[in-house]
């Protein structure tokens, strides 16, 4: 007995000293910002400034766009805060933000996004790695989005319209509201197949198409994928050797298997297409001539890179030109003066170019491009982004250094809902996007893909569809919103992507 109260006692000593210990060193930490002299958010044990996965109420981009407003009150150029036990810079200077994106890029050329290019090798790509590989990896790409390239692919993107405009047909007679952002989720997945992948996923054909399955498991977060997330945000290098997955492992061998069985059969049959992936392809076998802008390295594309970059190439493609296209018509069927206003370009650019949808008549389309970007200013899709401090970096007209490894969070919706910028911001005017108010306007107040040498690559093709999309659907039918839309809308918090709870859902009528 004596002895079993001895170790009783021992045990609970053990535990209240480990208890102290973690205690002091989150004190010590807290302190990070107060001794470089930055202004900081006042941080909580043990999450810092944001919530615990398990009992968050808000999307984290939500919360960011709080933290923003909170430093902007303070009329602060920038401040710190805590994501549990790292520290991380937060710009509110548009001129800040300008120098971390773009003037002073070689000290923020990381994301900071974890991956496992072992054990995952589909995170391994383009938006996640960081260093000398994005470097290289991107020189290779970037040929691959030019507007040539995207002239080149814009009739297979096309061809999908004619699956839209049968499923649109298909719901639209079932007198039933539209769920618009699964109708539009399978229309940029069979683009994505198509561009991408050179293959048919009949996402409208099949319900439960694997594509579009594991495309929707991919943004549907969970509280468990959000702690692992946590845990591999704050302890990267720890995850990489417990082997923790960015991506779930069945998704991962399925997209590995299309790939490898697509890369397959086009080099034993000698087949070529002009997409995404015979460039890929090409990139492998240095096949791609230098006076297409492509720079060879010696290095080939091995599989697995091949694989990751048309598995960022599905997951930014469908999700967020789906998403852009929801929120568009959304404020569209609100505001029923705008959607006239657009129909009636599509019907006048349309005749000018023989009533066909042609990457010209894309281009002409100025009004329908200001009513897109209105629509990513109050729905970025990404609703924050962020840098890694690659080396330290003096903040300029500041005796503040920033150290190597910190995180910098940027918020994108904090900036796009900024009064400064954007009068009334809860208000949807296209009118803010007429070059005349563009130009009156901050370069860096709207950032929806980013910005500087880590532009989403792909903004032209996403761009390129959701106009296609858009103009597909309101050429034949006037939407409004259905009741089942739960307003005011509110994001789902464990999503990556900004994404409504209970959905968007409207009501069509034909023309």
């Amino acid at each position: 007995m004596f002895i079993f109260e001895s170790v009783s006692a021992d045990l609970i000593g053990v535990v209240v000293a480990l208890v102290a210990i973690t205690i002091g060193y989150y004190k010590w930490i807290y302190q990070y910002w107060q001794r470089k002299n930055l202004p900081f958010l006042e941080p909580h044990i043990p999450y810092g400034n944001i919530t615990s996965p398990l009992r968050r109420k808000e999307n984290i981009g939500v919360t960011m766009n709080h933290i923003y407003d909170e430093m902007k009150k303070r009329n602060w150029k920038h401040g710190g805060i805590f994501f549990v036990v790292s520290p991380v810079y937060f710009p509110i200077s548009l001129d800040y933000v300008k120098n971390i994106m773009t003037k002073d890029f070689q000290h923020f050329v990381d994301r900071g996004f974890y991956h496992n290019e072992k054990d995952d090798p589909l995170s391994a790509h383009l938006f996640a790695i960081g260093g000398t590989k994005w470097r290289n990896l991107r020189t290779k790409l970037t040929p691959t989005f030019t507007s040539g390239k995207m002239k080149m692919m814009f009739q297979t993107l096309v061809d999908c319209e004619v699956n839209l405009q049968e499923k649109m047909l298909q719901e639209y007679e079932k007198k039933v509201p539209l769920d618009v952002k699964e109708i539009l989720g399978c229309f940029t997945t069979d683009i994505i197949g198509s561009c991408a992948f050179g293959l048919d996923f009949k996402t409208f054909e099949q319900e439960n198409s694997p594509f579009r399955v594991y495309g929707k498991k991919l943004f549907s977060g969970s509280k468990f994928r959000a702690v692992k997330g946590t845990f591999a945000s704050n302890f990267p290098d720890l995850a990489r050797a417990l082997g923790v997955r960015a991506v779930p492992k069945d998704i991962s061998d399925f997209f590995m298997k299309v790939v490898k069985d697509t890369v397959s059969y086009r080099e034993k049959n000698n087949y070529t297409r002009k997409d995404f992936m015979q460039l890929l392809i090409d990139l492998k076998n240095n096949e791609l001539a230098e006076e297409d802008g492509y720079k060879h390295d010696g290095k080939t594309l091995t599989i697995e890179e091949i694989a990751a970059q048309s598995f960022v190439f599905f997951l930014a493609g469908f999700e967020t030109s789906s998403t852009t296209m929801a929120f568009a018509l959304y404020e569209l069927a609100k505001h029923q003066d705008i959607q006239d206003k657009v129909r009636q370009e599509i019907e006048t650019v349309l005749a000018k170019h023989a009533g066909k949808i042609t990457y010209e008549f894309i281009q002409d389309m100025k009004y329908m491009n200001q009513v897109i970007d209105e629509t990513l200013r109050k729905y970025p899709p990404v609703p924050f982004l962020t840098r890694e401090c690659v080396k330290d970096y003096k903040i300029p007209d500041e005796n503040i250094i920033i150290e190597k490894g910190t995180t910098v969070v940027l918020s994108v919706l904090g900036i796009h809902y900024d009064e400064e910028y954007y009068p009334d911001p809860e208000k949807f005017d296209p009118e803010r996007f007429t070059e005349e108010n563009k130009n009156l306007r901050h370069h860096y107040s709207h950032i929806p893909f980013g910005e500087g040498p880590r532009l989403c690559i792909g903004m032209r093709f996403g761009l390129m569809q959701t106009k296609v999309g858009l103009t597909s659907l309101l050429k034949k039918y006037k939407f409004t919103v259905n009741r089942k839309t739960i307003e005011p809308l509110k994001m789902q918090v464990n999503s990556f992507v900004l994404a409504v709870e209970g959905e968007i859902w409207l009501d069509a009528q034909k023309i």
